[in-house]
């Protein structure tokens, strides 16, 4: 069966990396697939003015860089309201599970490691980049109070027993889809979908590690989000 030709977007993707063949090929990707206005910028320093010449719809980020390392333009970049929402996706060649967080814990929104499959990074910046476009879907549920969480995800305010908690972004969106969902078990394909806007046949250890985190995170509350075994997670009272 023949290919459908991809449909062209002028939406700016900015790649941070230093290597210029994983540079090239991640480019060539991206135009291939019909996202004509792809900036490569090989240094920390050098990403920064170009995101505050013209803004990227999302950023593909290398950790090792010259300049600036990556991880201080990801903590930049989402301490600064006129940026905190651009989609990050850290590109790392860096394994342990410590590491990954350390970048999630700043704010980026999923990591990828290298070697990586281009068809894959660019079916993640598809899955961003849809996410952005359709918005926030209204909920009558944005404030939940228990007895040790209260959360008003409209203000994106999470307090844990009096104490004000601080979440990034993507965690913030994690703890509402469960508690708007609450009993009900979440599988890691159906939280990919619907917090990432990944299909399922994105590979990501995203979701484990966010709920990790986002346990570590809420304390005494965390233990409200139970993991069942080949299932998923769940919320409970």
């Amino acid at each position: 069966m023949r290919r459908a030709p991809p449909t062209t977007t002028t939406t700016r993707v900015l790649i941070v990396e230093d290597e210029p063949d994983v540079a090239a090929l991640l480019r060539r990707g991206l135009v291939r697939e019909g996202y004509k206005d792809v900036v490569v910028v090989s240094r920390g320093d050098t990403a920064l003015e170009s995101v505050r010449s013209t803004r990227p719809a999302v950023i593909l980020l290398d950790l090792t860089l010259p300049g600036l390392d990556g991880i201080d333009v990801c903590r930049i970049l989402k301490h600064s309201p006129a940026t905190v929402d651009i989609p990050i996706m850290i590109l790392t060649a860096r394994a342990s599970e410590d590491q990954r967080v350390d970048g999630l814990d700043i704010g980026a929104d999923d990591y990828i490691t290298k070697p990586f499959s281009v068809r894959e990074v660019v079916a993640r910046v598809r899955a961003v980049l849809r996410r952005q476009n359709r918005g926030a879907e209204p909920t009558a549920r944005s404030h939940y109070q228990g007895a040790h969480l209260d959360a008003d995800f409209d203000a994106a305010v999470v307090e844990v027993d009096g104490q004000p908690v601080r979440l990034t972004r993507r965690e913030l969106d994690l703890l509402r889809y469960l508690v708007e969902n609450r009993g009900r078990v979440a599988s890691r394909d159906r939280l990919l979908e619907q917090v990432w806007g990944y299909s399922r046949s994105v590979e990501t250890r995203s979701v484990d590690v966010h709920v990790a985190r986002l346990r570590q995170k809420l304390g005494s509350a965390g233990r409200q989000i139970e993991t069942l075994i080949g299932l998923g997670y769940r919320f409970d009272e």
